[in-house]
């Protein structure tokens, strides 16, 4: 082939990989191993846009370089195809989601071939296979059957917990667990029946039934996560979302908060990553402090603000609970607010206040937690008509509800110090209510002293001058001896969601039995009895009692005869543990051997968005580190080094409509001549337009809406021009640029090494398909080192000449820097360097050129693999060799340009052999006419030669 052609070359090759399995790894090798691992797709009908490869490319230009650094590389590709979208588009047309998985997978496959993947396409996973998701409900059968061992730190058996009951009930067991769990000694426990222990249980499985406040919406009929809400509306479908509480499925992923903060020591991800975990998590310390409701004793003699004034509470009195980090500001508390659907607002609304109290609270119901925690200015809120008392000094204080509390959130209580918060202070000044100054306990004692001259309000005398550290530790103490609180480590993590009441997930592995009572209790399905299948219904919409719709499933039970859990699994499940798949993906009787899980250990380099920060990332460390606790896998963490990808945005282009009451004839103004007229700018198919020139007949043509045959142009010289704004790549701006439209003009590798250009991996950057010209003129330049004008193959077996060597050797050596600091764009960017200055050089040497495209393989890999077949190689694969290694000798210079300073400037460069002596280079430099003029006829003082750097003369 001495004609470059980018579409027989790539068919060829591609065509090559799939035949030969060039890609496919084993679990067994000497070589060391790499995992490089993709966050797998949804694959929605829409199939990829340019903006979806960035990430899949840099993994791909990683993976097959490891591969020619000697390693065994373990590089995948599955999807994530249980969601919403597909049940969505199943409710519209009838057609079973399943179906039109496929299909989208199918086209998702074929784009991804199209761009030259090094995949391992033998280990395809699919959450929607029951081949997949029988070990999902496995991993889910495992949490609900262990506990957390907070003595112990990890999870453990049901087993062990139980033990511990039989000889000493549950005084001694430190575990997370429902607020309600009773105390009980060994007699007690082992007097129960077995139905009564088992319920016991249940409060401490590390997956559990739970009332939650959720997303539901009611349009969709399901149970949202906050990623599928936006402006209180769903993404999907734009349904109105409101705040329910509903009975759950729950993850007690709170049981790892300090295990997740942890670990983030211990691996390589962006610092701005990190901090969103933490922030997520959200560890503080302080205090647990019980506020009584209503005055229902009278204080003791001693006055108020005095630590042993009030008496013990009464243990029948309701009390607000509340967590603060503060507990030396608790003298300025004014206020307390409660979330809206916090437990105690009904018990403690007065009915005069109750009509207020349930508007706001149907109001808040609209606005989801997402909102409400972005949400910083506005204020509301309403007064319940109760008090509490302030436990250090016996004021009554008003509860009030807002929605800035948020009922999953520590307490779902806060006590409001308006003098320090400023959000408190906004609402007290809303609502008139008091703000006392207060002094910082983490001031110093002269501070406090001037604050007391302002009239400042006094802390406590008991604390007054201490630090912030010594007051709280004061106070907590105080609050333990009186009954009224404690010291605690809180974490804003919440337990997690873990049912949507949806079709298309996967089925929870339960089945319900009533107890002795009439309720149901649920029941894990024997191992054997896995998976349990999605079944057949007619409809995929909650049935007409509400149920979801699984419930329209017939004869669909447990062999008992009890009916099975009708949620699904959440989006998350299937792809918490799918990296341990891919080791051993046919595996049907472990969810991977411990052979396979041995040898991969975790993985090695993991690239994906952003937006999966504290979802995604934080389940799947939950779920590792439970599989570590229970023997199953050995590295605590998943992923060691974890890159987030920018994003691609789109390039749009506007036609602008002269704005007229004359609608019938639509007239459009060239951007140049817009300001002469009152227009209207209207988006246009960016695939219509080259070089912002719009084809103003295609435009006609697909837009006969508003561009029919009478539609007006006026145009410039000639040609109509759009208007240009970079947004985000979408539908709706009719600027998505389709990958397979790219590769059939100007060839995958172009698409590869035009995407790397645009800017650092990790930086959002604007596509424009007008640059890619460049990047296609560089691959032809390339090729045209391999063959001359007359398509005459021009290689020979010659020594490379000493620039050629020095050429090829600085660009292997910064090559190798650039992808190991996956710096791609620079790579691309020596590349273009190297063959302009080979071609200038006409470099023709076998030598030189044979590493060339090694070299270049990991970006540009069909024509690579063609020039390396014509090289010589036979039918092999330039993946299978090995990178080339750059020499210092023949990147150092022979040569350096010494800047020449007199009297500290620099008055001129003057080149030396790196060999040549300083008391030469001293002898030369005064010698030259250029410096003589500088230094006017003066002798030198000293002239100082530093070697490789600078030569100072100073007169």
């Amino acid at each position: 082939m001495s004609e470059y052609s980018h579409r027989e070359l790539e068919k060829k090759w591609q065509e090559y990989w799939d035949s030969k399995g060039t890609f496919q790894v084993t679990n067994e090798s000497a070589l060391p191993k790499y995992y490089v691992l993709d966050m797998f797709p949804y694959p929605s009908g829409a199939g990829l846009h340019v903006g979806h490869p960035l990430g899949y490319i840099a993994s791909d230009i990683y993976s097959r370089y490891k591969r020619l650094k000697g390693f065994n590389v373990l590089h995948p590709m599955g999807f994530d195809s249980f969601g919403l979208p597909a049940e969505q588009y199943a409710i519209q047309t009838g057609q079973h989601p399943a179906i039109t998985t496929e299909q989208n997978i199918t086209r998702y496959i074929e784009q991804m071939k199209n761009l030259g993947f090094s995949y391992d396409w033998s280990r395809e996973v699919r959450t929607s296979d029951p081949d997949y998701y029988k070990w999902t409900q496995w991993i889910f059968m495992e949490l609900f059957g262990s506990w957390y061992n907070n003595d112990t730190q990890k999870a453990e058996p049901i087993e062990s917990l139980t033990a511990v009951f039989e000889k000493e009930g549950n005084k001694p067991v430190n575990a997370p667990c429902d607020e309600d769990t009773p105390a009980f000694t060994a007699a007690e426990w082992n007097a129960w029946t077995e139905e009564e222990k088992y319920k016991v249980t249940l409060k401490y499985r590390l997956t559990y039934v739970a009332d939650a406040t959720v997303n539901w919406c009611p349009g969709l009929g399901s149970v949202l996560s906050n990623d599928e809400v936006k402006d209180g509306v769903s993404e999907r479908g734009g349904f109105p979302v409101i705040q329910k509480l509903m009975r759950q499925w729950m993850m007690r992923i709170t049981a790892y908060s300090q295990r997740l903060l942890d670990g983030l020591d211990n691996i390589e991800w962006t610092d701005s990553l990190k901090e969103q975990q933490r922030n997520w998590i959200g560890r503080s310390v302080g205090a647990l402090v019980r506020f009584e409701l209503g005055i229902k004793e009278e204080m003791e003699e001693g006055g108020k603000g005095e630590l042993s004034s009030l008496s013990s509470p009464s243990s029948n009195t309701p009390k607000i609970e509340v967590f603060t980090t503060r507990v030396d500001t608790i003298y300025g508390v004014t206020f307390i607010v409660l979330a809206p659907e916090h437990e105690l607002v009904d018990q403690i609304t007065t009915p005069a206040q109750r009509g207020d109290i349930d508007a706001y609270i149907a109001m808040t119901q609209k606005k989801s937690e997402r909102d409400r925690m972005a949400d910083v200015k506005t204020v509301s809120g309403a007064f319940t008509g109760a008090y509490v008392i302030n436990p250090f000094n016996g004021e009554k204080v008003p509860v009030y509800i807002a929605d800035y509390v948020l009922a999953g959130y520590g307490t779902g209580a806060v006590m409001a110090v308006p003098s320090g918060d400023q959000r408190d202070w906004n609402f007290a000044k809303h609502f008139d209510l008091p703000i006392i100054p207060i002094l910082d306990a983490q001031k110093d004692i002269e501070t406090q002293a001037d604050a007391t001259k302002e009239g400042h309000y006094i802390n406590s005398g008991i604390i007054n001058g201490m630090t912030f550290h010594e007051a709280n530790k004061v106070l907590i103490q105080w609050l333990e001896e009186k009954g009224v609180g404690k010291g605690k480590v809180n974490y804003r993590l919440r337990d997690a969601v873990f049912s949507r009441q949806r079709y298309w997930g996967e089925p929870v592995p339960v089945y319900y039995k009533n107890d002795s009572t009439g309720q149901p209790l649920p029941y894990l399905l024997a191992e054997n009895e896995l998976p349990l299948n999605l079944p057949e219904v007619d409809k995929y919409l909650p049935t007409e009692n509400g149920e979801p719709p699984l419930g329209r499933a017939e004869n669909w039970a447990h062999g008992s005869g009890n009916g099975y859990e009708l949620s699904t699994m959440p989006g998350w499940a299937g792809s918490s543990w799918y990296w341990y798949r891919y080791m051993d993906p046919k595996n049907e009787n472990e969810f991977a051997s411990k052979e396979a899980i041995s040898y991969w250990r975790d993985v090695d380099l993991y690239i994906g968005g952003t937006e999966h920060a504290t979802g995604h990332l934080l389940y799947s460390r939950f779920w590792n580190k439970f599989l570590k606790d229970r023997g199953y896998v050995p590295e605590e963490e998943p992923f060691k080094k974890l890159i987030n990808q920018g994003m691609i945005q789109g390039r749009s282009n506007f036609v602008y409509r002269v704005k007229s009451e004359n609608y019938s004839k639509p007239v459009f103004v060239s951007a140049g001549l817009k300001s002469q007229y009152e227009v209207s700018a209207l988006h246009v198919d960016v695939n219509i337009v080259e070089n912002d020139i719009l084809d103003v007949e295609k435009f006609k043509a697909t837009r006969p809406d508003i561009a029919g045959e009478h539609a007006e142009f006026i145009l410039e010289d000639g040609k109509y021009y759009c208007g240009v704004e970079v947004e985000k790549m979408s539908k709706s701006k009719f600027n998505v640029v389709n990958p397979d439209d790219i590769v059939e003009r100007y060839g995958a590798d172009t698409l590869r090494l035009y995407e790397m250009f645009l800017g650092p991996l990790e930086q959002a950057k604007p596509w424009n398909t007008n640059g890619i010209d460049g990047t296609y003129r560089f691959i032809r330049k390339f090729w045209r080192l391999f063959f001359n004008d007359a398509g005459q193959w021009v290689v020979k077996d010659v020594p490379a000449k000493p620039e050629e060597l020095k050429i090829l050797h600085k660009t292997i050596k910064k090559i190798e820097e650039d992808i190991e600091h996956f710096s791609f764009n620079t790579a691309v960017s020596a590349f273009m360097v190297c063959v302009n200055e080979l071609g200038s050089l006409k470099c023709q040497s076998k030598e030189v050129l044979n590493e060339l495209v090694v070299l270049l393989s990991p970006y540009a890999p069909h024509i690579t693999e063609e020039l390396w077949e014509l090289l010589g190689h036979g039918k092999g694969t330039v993946s299978k060799s090995a990178f080339p290694k750059w020499e210092q000798k023949h990147v150092e210079d022979a040569v350096f340009e010494y800047p020449v300073q007199i009297n500290g400037k620099v008055r001129i460069s003057l080149p030396f052999a790196l060999d040549t002596p300083a008391a030469e280079i001293e002898k030369e430099v005064l010698a030259n006419e250029t410096v003589r003029k500088w230094m006017e006829g003066k002798d030198a003082k000293k002239v100082i030669v530093v070697p490789k750097r600078i030569v100072n003369v100073v007169i």
